[in-house]
């Protein structure tokens, strides 16, 4: 930092051997950010290297990399402090970096204040129709709302609170601008691309970097007002606890603290399970309806039919048995396939779209209200994995700047060959799964394939992603997803697709009755058994009473272990606020968390017409979920740091691209495997009571197969003659059914697109907000004396180029 700056003489400098400062850095900057190693070096004499071990050595030049990396950090003008035994440097940033950053980073910055009311939908319905509203919660110390601009040094007395420069830019703020400093700053050679400090974590120059967390969230033995606390205790006290798993969320604090990437994500979630509400209250109502109906005249016609069926056998050494065996086993179907769930199909269908269509107004509102609304991604970075491993440098067309680059035709290959990697799996996966759900007692063999072939597949989609070179973290992050979610799409749904479509058909040609046989209703109850299976595999990844949430347990606690030896005679004073965060779990990330809703969601949307009740158990789990959440971030998680996000991402493609699916998957699963159809023609030719029904669609055993062995004559469920021919009922049937499809997506398509177009993205008040927004903007970064010719504009001040030159050469990033 130049000797001009104000700020030049709280400068502190970290030596090898100790550390020299004019001032103490705590008393003076809040810190920003901490880096953490654990590493005790001996640091060899002249003359002494030719001895060193590898190990050794690779100390040393980790030694090297650490203090170049920590020197080029105080060129950028960061505050540095360290702390032995276990080294914490804590970093902060001052007044002069944190606004040459806001500028270049396009932070926003507040104009006027504006109202600031509690948005949520219910709210304002229960509001209108004069109910109390049980979730409404009052949460002290509320951001305030602004009307804002992209941030410019020229002209910061126009922006709200640039008078005090301690209070302007908030925490969260603060600890983004220092991160985005330690992901640019170099600490070898250029040309290695030995810069960031992702990759001195990779390398494990360094054990940790993380933001702090403002104090600790445990609340006081003694009564506190809700305004005095501090802003994690407050997150704990209205959002983290289990006492307010009926209140809505106070999402303005969750950003606030944890940035809108997190906060979009607990928005997203808090929406889905309001949405879920309705699908659980006419599932549940369709299940009763079900139940309440299931001794209906064909059902009955099955359990009194006593001998009068003799069935085929099932298999080539089993014996003939009665229909009325299966009796139970057909009233629970029935519970999963009668007129009830064609209804609750066809309503799912319209509620996904519905609740996607709303979403998007939710999230455009929520990208406005947080200064999202504009963020696009700068021209990103290229991955520290990247530049380690591409084989040669080329000219950013963009920057103009040397990058590492991997050939666009190298990678190409590499993703396809990585396709058909991922097709060969998928295709063993399908043959495995499917060949082990002959019947309902194995899939509890298909409950433990599904959870540790999760485990390796996505270990596998993350080695091919890495392999794929993709030069960003933004297309990484997009093909990890994609492929993960083809795994883990097929891993949970190939046994609901076999049970549905391909288990229990049977043709009457000679020597194909052994073939399963059994009714569709069983073959449906078999399907809501591997949905509940499934289901409750999905939800076993991170809940308290889990393994994993005891592996995380267990994992805290050998690290509280580990560092206890380290510290050695640091540890007769209370730990501070660096060695508590140091505690804790790093927290990777929110991708585990949408991948189970987003395979929740398929479930309940895709294959609800096998079982009703999938909605409400959605429900009880996402209520759950929320809390869980909450907890892990606020007390379990080392503070993230803040990301910018407009929206859930890529996952909302994925989910358009499910809900879609689902319109078609839900014609098919009601024209082939639900017998409404069936049962609706027959009505309507034979028996509007459905008298005779279950004789009707049991064939003969064709005259060739008892021909082969002496069989007994017996029965089997086809259309067919005793020739084995298919009858004209049936094709009357298949006729019916691919109608049903075509007419059932026609008009589901029509009425979505119709709501899509009913329910404009962006509301109407959000779009007179922007207008009135931009109008401010405008006026507030005019300069009006230019105008009233009273001479030019000031230059913008700016910090000396071989200082902070972020696009070319320069001391501080060479």
């Amino acid at each position: 930092m130049p000797k001009d700056l104000p700020h030049v003489r709280y400068r502190i400098r970290v030596g090898e051997r100790g550390m020299e400062r004019r001032c103490s850095l705590r008393t003076l900057f809040p810190t920003d950010f901490v880096l953490v190693w654990e590493e005790k070096l001996w640091l060899p004499g002249r003359g002494a290297l030719a001895g060193l071990t590898r190990t050794e050595r690779q100390r040393l030049q980790h030694h090297r990399w650490r203090q170049k990396f920590q020197r080029n950090l105080q060129a950028a003008g960061l505050l540095l402090e360290e702390q032995r035994a276990v080294h914490y440097l804590k970093l902060s940033a001052p007044w002069e970096v944190l606004i040459y950053f806001a500028e270049d980073l396009c932070m926003r910055a507040p104009l006027q204040v504006q109202p600031n009311p509690d948005a949520d939908g219910s709210a304002e319905i229960l509001r209108q129709l004069r109910l109390p509203n049980p979730l409404q919660q009052h949460v002290p110390n509320k951001p305030l709302d602004f009307y804002t601009c992209a941030f410019r040094r020229s002209k910061l007395s126009k922006f709200l609170g640039s008078d005090s420069p301690d209070s302007y830019f908030s925490n969260t703020q603060r600890h983004r601008v220092v991160a985005e400093i330690l992901a640019r700053t170099m600490y070898g050679k250029r040309k290695h691309a030995e810069m960031g400090i992702a990759r001195l974590l990779a390398e494990g120059v360094y054990t940790a970097a993380f933001p702090l967390h403002e104090g600790p969230f445990e609340l006081p033995g003694y009564h506190v007002p809700g305004a005095d606390l501090n802003p994690r205790q407050l997150l704990y006290a209205y959002w983290a606890r289990w006492c307010c798993w009926h209140k809505y969320q106070p999402l303005d604090h969750v950003r606030e603290y944890f940035g809108e990437k997190v906060a979009i994500y607990f928005a997203w979630l808090g929406f889905y399970t309001a949405w879920l509400l309705p699908a659980a209250i006419v599932g549940t109502l369709v299940f009763l309806s079900g139940l309440l109906t299931m001794a209906s005249a064909f059902r009955e016609e099955i359990c009194t039919s006593g001998g009068t069926f003799v069935m085929c056998p099932l298999c080539a050494t089993c014996a003939t048995w009665n229909i009325s065996e299966i009796c139970p086993m057909a009233k629970l179907g029935y519970l999963f396939d009668n007129p009830g769930t064609v209804f609750f199909s066809i309503f799912m269908s319209f509620w996904a779209m519905a609740f996607l269509e709303h979403w998007r107004r939710k999230n455009a509102t929520l990208a406005h209200h947080w200064d999202c609304a504009d963020f696009q991604e700068e021209e990103e970075r290229p991955r520290p994995e990247f530049a380690a491993m591409a084989p040669q440098m080329a000219q950013n067309p963009v920057t103009g700047l040397k990058e590492p680059y991997f050939p666009t035709r190298a990678r190409l290959s590499r993703m396809v060959t990585g396709s058909m990697a991922i097709l060969i799996m998928v295709r063993k996966m399908v043959a495995l799964q499917a060949g082990n759900i002959a019947n309902i007692s194995s899939t509890f063999l298909n409950l433990v394939l599904i959870l540790l072939m999760g485990k390796v597949y996505t270990s596998l989609a993350e080695q091919l992603t890495k392999w794929e070179m993709h030069r960003t973290q933004t297309l990484h992050e997009d093909a990890f997803t994609f492929k993960v979610f083809i795994f883990q799409f097929v891993n949970f749904y190939s046994s609901p697709f076999y049970v549905a479509f391909f288990k229990g058909g049977s043709r009457g040609e000679s020597g194909t009755l052994h073939t399963p046989a059994s009714l569709k209703s069983i073959s449906l109850a078999s399907h809501g058994i591997i949905f509940l299976m499934s289901w409750s595999s999905l939800r076993m990844k991170d809940k308290p009473h889990t393994i994993l949430h005891v592996h995380r347990k267990i994992k805290a606690w050998w690290q509280k272990r580990q560092l206890a030896s380290l510290w050695g005679a640091q540890m007769g004073h209370d730990p501070r606020r660096w060695e508590d965060d140091y505690e804790l779990i790093e927290c990777e990330g929110l991708f585990e968390e949408y991948l189970e809703m987003v395979l929740q969601f398929g479930f309940i949307t895709i294959f609800v017409a096998a079982f009703p009740l999938a909605p409400l158990f959605a429900l009880l789990n996402n209520w759950v979920e929320i809390r869980l959440d909450a907890h892990k971030f606020v007390c379990e998680y080392r503070r993230p740091v803040a990301e910018r996000a407009q929206g859930i991402g890529v996952w909302l493609l994925i989910l358009e691209t499910m809900a879609h699916l689902s319109v078609i998957i839900n014609a098919f699963l009601i024209a082939f495997t639900s017998d409404f159809l069936p049962r609706l023609l027959y009505q309507y030719e034979h028996h509007t009571h459905l008298q005779g029904y279950v004789n009707f669609t049991l064939a003969q055993a064709p005259r060739t197969y008892l021909a082969q062995g002496n069989h007994t004559p017996c029965r089997y469920k086809a259309f067919r003659d005793e020739t084995g021919d298919f009858t004209l009922f049936y094709w009357k049937l298949l006729a019916v059914r691919l109608g049903f499809i075509l007419a059932f997506e026609h008009v589901v398509f029509f009425f979505l697109r119709l709501i899509a177009w009913l329910v404009p993205d962006v509301p109407a008040d959000l779009a007179l907000q922007v207008k009135r927004e931009r109008y401010l903007a405008k006026q507030a970064l005019a300069d009006n004396q230019y105008v009233l010719g009273e001479g030019p504009p000031a230059p913008e001040r700016s910090l000396p180029h071989n200082v902070l030159d972020l696009q070319g050469p320069s001391a501080l990033w060479t």
